[in-house]
């Protein structure tokens, strides 16, 4: 009886881990959301340059998802698999349950492989944190390449 209960246990144990560790490799789509609903519409401006998609069909895959993030994951999956944002769309709200790494799999995305690792790594919207980054440090009238390079130097 004892032994059924620590297997049961265990069991337990592993599946939740698991599920844990399959939701850490995401972990970065909770800043992405959080710094979206801070400033939707660099979010917006981020996701439409990024993926070149028209303001439309942004706002039908942004209101079909469950988060900004999620967008994100929508569009990166469509790139990366080959099929079209539709499809993926379609894909993900059938298939959400399983979470985003069994979902790329499926879509043949192999786990291990340069492009698994860059979508486990973080999204690469680098204009939309620029944009932010200089925005949280109040850097927005800061030189940015005028070609003042003496500032800072000793004696300037």
């Amino acid at each position: 009886m004892k032994l059924k209960s620590f297997l049961l246990a265990t069991a337990s144990f592993v599946l939740l881990s698991g599920s844990a560790l399959i939701a850490a490799d995401f972990d970065w789509m909770v800043n992405l959301n959080l710094r979206s609903d801070s400033d939707p519409h660099a979010y917006r401006s981020g996701l439409a340059s990024r993926f070149g998609l028209p303001e439309s069909q942004l706002s039908v895959v942004l209101k079909s998802v469950g988060a900004p993030a999620d967008a994100y994951m929508v569009l990166r999956l469509s790139e990366l698999s080959g099929r079209s944002h539709e499809d993926v769309l379609r894909y993900y709200q059938a298939n959400k349950h399983k979470g985003w790494g069994a979902m790329a799999k499926d879509l043949g995305i192999k786990p291990g492989s340069s492009e698994f690792k860059a979508l486990k790594a973080g999204h690469d919207m680098r204009d939309f944190d620029d944009r932010r980054d200089d925005r949280d440090r109040g850097d927005h009238d800061q030189d940015h390449g005028n070609g003042n390079k003496e500032h800072g130097k000793k004696g300037y």
